[in-house]
């Protein structure tokens, strides 16, 4: 190995100097890429870390937007509506109700009125055929 020689680009590399060098090479090169690594990751979790921020500041925005709308305030005023819709529907009801006792009082009131007419016609007929008993001709 003391014999052994390597000439690269115009140097000339002993054997001992190649075994000397190759494991300081080799520890370079692995610290060069955990290097590398521990950057990138690093620079990943400085992506992740900016998300986080990013939706924090949204969350606080959707809060306050929340706060401003008065959302908490929504169950009471929903509770309310609830009430005023069962008012309603019972109003509606007794409406509907109504609505058929008009409908069966006119069509009693139409008949009645067609009666009277019936009535009024014979009464004047019978007050023509007194007029004319007490005129005689």
């Amino acid at each position: 190995m003391e014999d052994a020689e390597l000439k690269v680009g115009g140097f000339s590399l002993k054997g001992w100097h190649v075994a000397a060098l190759l494991p300081i090479l080799s520890g370079l090169s692995g610290g060069i890429y955990y290097g590398y690594d521990a950057i990138s990751r690093f620079n990943g979790m400085e992506a992740s870390v900016i998300e986080v921020l990013d939706a924090t500041g949204r969350i606080q925005s959707v809060e306050q937007t929340l706060a401003q709308n008065n959302v908490s305030g929504l169950g009471a005023q929903l509770s309310q509506i609830s009430t005023q819709m069962v008012n309603i529907l019972e109003q509606q009801r007794t409406l509907m109700d109504l609505k058929s006792k008009i409908e069966r009082a006119e069509l009693i009131t139409n008949g009645i009125d067609q009666k009277l007419q019936a009535l009024q016609a014979d009464i004047d007929s019978t007050w023509g055929a007194i007029n004319a008993l007490e005129k005689p001709l």
